[in-house]
């Protein structure tokens, strides 16, 4: 029974995603137009939302907005059962820019884009122990709900016709365009809960995270039929804390850490613009800017922590992490016809720069000298895109329709680098206390990185209606990176239409994940004393001295092969997709577990210690390749409307996801397998994440009603078990299968519309992490959970529109 209900909800939620897609207008289609859509994500030919040859979600902003939440990665994770986006809690900058998982896969391996074209990643690297270790991806985050039109989710492999990551899939961001009207909306909530963690049954109330969010947008008209929009965002959100109680003697029975959200304040603004030249010729282009203020906890030091100053910390400290995120997008670009060729030219260039802090800190080694505040340093990452897309119809043989021939070319230039922070952040003071700000070392002047690298890429795609039946595409792309060499890619796909009513759908394809350079060159270290020597012990780039010693090389990119298959069916108001899918992925690039020596440890340890000793080093981590994973699954969407003159419009959306993944193959290299006892590279905390770190099963039913003035949306969210696994296996635990239900209601009047509702009505929450896993106190409720741990939200929200 769970299946079938399972198979049902993925359905929905693919017929739902449907009907966001690209539009023929520049303004929002109405409920009743909507299945006129047109879909241009995934395919180089427009088509009607029920004619795609690929699977494409596509979200509205509407449907958007109504989820109570300025966080776009958190919306389309409420609504796409594909997509899952976790809340980590004390893992470093992970905390601040959250990463989402599209089909299970890794952030970095589903492209992003903005209107079509390729966005940029973040500067961070996931480095600790969250959903995405190892990964830096776009984040989804710095594009405020307001400046979108809607969503577009295209799951299936799509690297031969946007390069490289889409090896998941591929979101587009279609920015607004509106000539004429706006709109403001002022949202306001706050979780009203009860935690219960392992160590306090009983419970304790929290009201806390109180969030508002002021958004508001407007359409300005240019001449010849131009438009200009403009939109902006400013939000608070409130720190959160679900920690259990401290059962170390010093913590006094009470609750010491933050663990939860960070606090949270950005301010973002983004404009769209086109503008017609003549009856061929047309401009367009788009700037946004985003600025991300967060503080988010590190680990307690109790006051008999060896790293803390009693004299400073009499009772001991929180250390708090800040990031001061800058995010810029900009675009130009111009499109038109010449000699039957349709041509699209475009620049865009995209930069994010996270700049870390430290507070309520301190550096022992300086003693009661120390500062308590410190700058830990940067990380930026730039992205220059030139690019020109060109169609044409050709008459082929004696096709149904002509072909539609496209190709193009795509020169990308990429900088990374980063930045040290002050010497007290980093710096030894020389006492034989421990070294570095706590809570966060900052970067060292020996960790500074600037590095560029560039790449070009030509494609080919062929749509052939060859019947009135039967659609045929087959694509091809070349790319060639000045750091690690060229690759070629392919895809076919093809439907077949039944009748009206029913066609089926596949395609096979091949992909690649090029490595980042964030990847290839994030490094961070810092001092710990053994035996009264410091040492230093961190992250070191794959072709450093200290990596190459242990096997590292220089890193390549990842292959995959993408098979899909599914079916259409629609009838009068009701709609159904399913889609099953495999993909094997080869030579993953990911971060090894910490590579640790000891000098008096047994026959590895002294092997490994023998060769790290040279660097200074005890201790090191690093990219590799060299994991394999197949991943097969099934998304079902199934939709349905009804019209009830009396009782109003009902709109029945079920979606759900089946998804399993396996890994296959680990790294290892010729000089630890060599060592008596090798030491892995990739363990079984970080297989099992891969294969039961996210839902195995996801569904999501929606109800949609309106009647005159009035509207009302209930939502009941299924989200199955995922493992929080352990170094000890005997501490492994579950979140347990839960369903949430959400509730609003709204009433419109004179172009304002109040909406009150409530997130997670039941105030459900994954089961608490064991006693015994979570020794010290903060860890209440695994991070993996992919509907977060914060309970019940309340929420109201105001809006005008004119």
């Amino acid at each position: 029974m769970r299946l079938r209900f399972l198979l049902l909800a993925a359905a929905s939620a693919t017929a739902l995603s449907a009907q966001a897609q690209a539009q023929t207008s520049t303004s929002p289609a109405s409920d009743e137009t909507a299945v006129e859509q047109i879909v241009i994500t995934g395919t180089r030919v427009a088509r009607s939302r029920l004619d795609t040859i690929s699977p494409v979600d596509v979200i509205d902003n509407k449907v958007l907005t109504r989820q109570s939440t300025p966080e776009l990665g958190q919306a389309l994770a409420n609504l796409a059962p594909s997509i899952d986006f976790p809340r980590p809690a004390i893992t470093d900058g992970t905390d601040s820019v959250r990463p989402a998982t599209l089909r299970g896969l890794s952030p970095d391996q589903t492209l992003v884009l903005i209107n079509g074209r390729r966005g940029h990643a973040s500067a961070l690297v996931n480095v600790n122990g969250s959903i995405g270790r190892g990964s830096s991806a776009f984040d989804l985050n710095t594009i405020p709900i307001v400046a979108l039109d809607r969503v577009e989710v295209l799951r299936e492999g799509a690297a031969a016709q946007y390069g490289s990551d889409a090896i998941a899939g591929v979101i587009n961001l279609r920015l607004r365009q509106a000539s004429e009207g706006g709109g403001v909306s002022l949202n306001y909530g706050l979780y009203d809960t009860k935690v219960k963690p392992a160590r306090d049954p009983d419970g304790r109330k929290a009201h806390d995270g109180v969030a508002y969010t002021l958004s508001a947008w407007q359409g300005f008209a240019l001449p010849k039929d131009g438009f200009l929009t403009v939109s902006g965002e400013y939000s608070f959100r409130n720190p959160t804390n679900r920690g259990d109680i401290d059962p170390r003697p010093a913590a006094t029975g009470h609750v010491t850490s933050r663990y939860g959200d960070p606090q949270v304040e950005s301010k973002t603004i983004y404009a769209n613009a086109g503008l017609p030249l003549n009856e061929v010729w047309s401009l367009y282009g788009w700037a946004g800017y985003q600025n991300r203020k967060t503080d988010s906890a590190a680990n307690p030091r109790l006051a008999d922590n060896a790293a803390n100053i009693r004299s400073v910390y009499p009772t001991g400290f929180l250390p708090k992490i800040t990031t001061n995120i800058d995010d810029y997008n900009f675009a130009f670009g111009t499109r038109g016809s010449v000699g039957g060729f349709d041509i699209d030219a475009a620049l865009t260039y995209g930069d994010n720069k996270v700049h870390y802090g430290v507070i309520d800190s301190i550096n022992a080694s300086y003693g009661a000298a120390s500062p308590t505040r410190f700058d830990a340093g940067t990380m930026e990452y730039g992205q220059f895109v030139a690019s020109v897309d060109v169609t044409k119809p050709l008459e082929l043989f004696s096709f149904a329709k002509p072909s539609t021939l496209a190709f193009g070319g795509e020169y990308r230039n990429e900088t990374y680098q980063i930045g040290a922070g002050d010497t007290f952040s980093w710096g030894n003071g020389g006492n034989g206390l421990a070294a570095g700000a706590q809570g966060f070392p900052g970067f060292r002047p020996s960790n500074e990185v600037d590095k560029h690298r560039h790449s070009g890429s030509l494609y080919v795609d062929l749509d052939n209606q060859i019947t009135e039946q039967l659609d045929v595409d087959i694509a091809a792309r070349y790319e060639n990176y000045s750091d690690f060499g060229s690759t070629t890619t392919g895809k076919i796909a093809a439907r077949y239409d039944f009748t009206d009513n029913f066609a089926l759908r596949g395609a096979a394809s091949t992909g690649f994940r090029a490595p980042s350079l964030q990847q290839q060159f994030f490094t961070a270290t810092s001092t710990n004393f053994i035996n009264g020597v410091p040492v230093e012990v961190g992250t070191f780039p794959a072709t450093s001295a200290t990596a190459r010693v242990l096997g590292g090389t220089q890193l390549k990119a990842e292959k995959s092969e993408n098979y899909s298959a599914g079916l259409i069916y629609h009838k009068g108001p009701f709609e159904l997709t399913i889609d099953a899918y495999q993909i094997k992925i080869n030579n993953r690039i990911v971060l090894s577990e910490n590579i640790q020596g000891s000098p008096t440890g047994d026959a590895t340890a002294r092997a490994i210690y023998g060769l790290l000793q040279p660097f200074g080093v005890s201790a090191a981590r690093f990219f590799i390749n060299g994991v394999d994973t197949t991943t097969k699954g099934v998304d079902v969407i199934a939709h349905y409307r009804l019209d009830a003159e009396a009782a109003g419009r009902f709109d029945f959306t079920l979606a759900g996801n089946i998804n399993k993944t396996n890994v296959t193959r680990v790294p290892t290299t010729n000089t630890l397998s060599s060592l008596p006892v090798p030491p892995s590279l990739f363990a079984r905390v970080n297989v099992l994440t891969y294969e039961e770190g996210t839902p195995k099963n996801k569904a999501v039913f929606t109800t949609d009603w309106n009647k005159d003035a009035w509207g009302g949306t209930l939502k009941v969210a299924y989200y199955d078990s995922v493992l929080a696994p352990q170094t000890n296996a005997a501490l492994d635990y579950t979140t347990g299968s839960k369903a949430l239900t959400d509730l609003e209601g709204r009433y419109t009047w004179n172009g304002a519309t109040l909406a009150v509702g409530v997130n997670n009505l039941f105030d459900e929450y994954p089961d608490a992490t064991p006693a015994a896993v979570n020794t010290n106190g903060p860890i209440a409720f695994s991070s993996y959970s992919p509907f977060g741990f914060n309970g019940r939200f309340l929420y109201t929200r105001l809006s005008y529109s004119w």
